[in-house]
């Protein structure tokens, strides 16, 4: 479905990325791991087209996505839900996610009201909220909102970025649960998330990343690999 090889990305003089190699296959929840500050973002935003990588090549799907633009990306099928979010100010939430419709241009009406009647199945809350500012929601709120607003344009791969960062533990619960249903529906996922005793739970595989670089990577419904990635990343 995805493979990246030896991917370098820079920002400016920096050399994050250093010749990052990775693949996902279809159907499948690939976790991201490691600190702060390793490049796991970077890889995201690469990805999705945010950054442009200097070397190295990306696959999606079949095609060549190497430095791809954001909007060619989107239109191939990847989905973002950055970690800030990028709620719309001034849309409510029903706006949010009708913009996010926008991104299947060829659906009917009748399509799109059925796709939006299908995201609020999933998420309760935000119908519940429909009418309210997308920006006044609490921090978990917007999170359901970003994740919604990419699914309403049905994308082959979701790319997750810190989804339960600062959030209470019931919120995380939630959000833990609404991932596993979409890992259940079958949806492909690249996950970066800093919970990795939760993380690793929802996954197939993971790949750690230190420097820039992957240094490990593993079955996580394998304890052993699991315990070898909770140990490299307690040290």
């Amino acid at each position: 479905m995805l493979e990246l090889k030896d991917v370098h990305t820079h920002y400016g003089l920096s050399h994050v990325l250093q010749g990052i190699s990775l693949s996902v296959g279809s159907g499948e929840v690939v976790g991201l791991f490691g600190r702060n500050g390793v490049g796991k973002t970077t890889v995201i935003k690469t990805i999705a087209g945010w950054v442009r990588p200097s070397r190295g090549a990306l696959h999606f799907d079949g095609e060549d996505m190497t430095g791809a633009a954001p909007e060619q990306v989107c239109r191939r099928g990847i989905g973002l839900v950055p970690e800030d979010r990028r709620i719309f100010p001034g849309l409510t939430v029903e706006e949010n996610l009708k913009l996010g419709l926008l991104q299947a241009p060829r659906r009917s009406r009748a399509e799109s009201r059925s796709k939006l009647e299908q995201i609020y199945q999933r998420f309760p809350r935000l119908a519940e909220r429909r009418r309210q500012m997308g920006t006044t929601l609490s921090g978990g709120e917007q999170q359901m909102l970003a994740m919604a607003r990419v699914l309403a344009g049905a994308p082959k791969l979701l790319l997750i970025d810190e989804p339960t960062e600062g959030l209470a533990p019931m919120i995380v619960d939630e959000l833990f649960e609404l991932m596993a249903g979409l890992a259940r529906d079958g949806i492909p996922i690249v996950l970066v998330e800093q919970n990795v005793q939760r993380a690793i739970a929802l996954t197939q595989r993971y790949y750690l990343i230190e420097r820039g670089q992957v240094t490990a990577q593993g079955d996580s419904t394998n304890a052993a690999h699991r315990a070898d990635l909770l140990e490299k990343l307690s040290v």
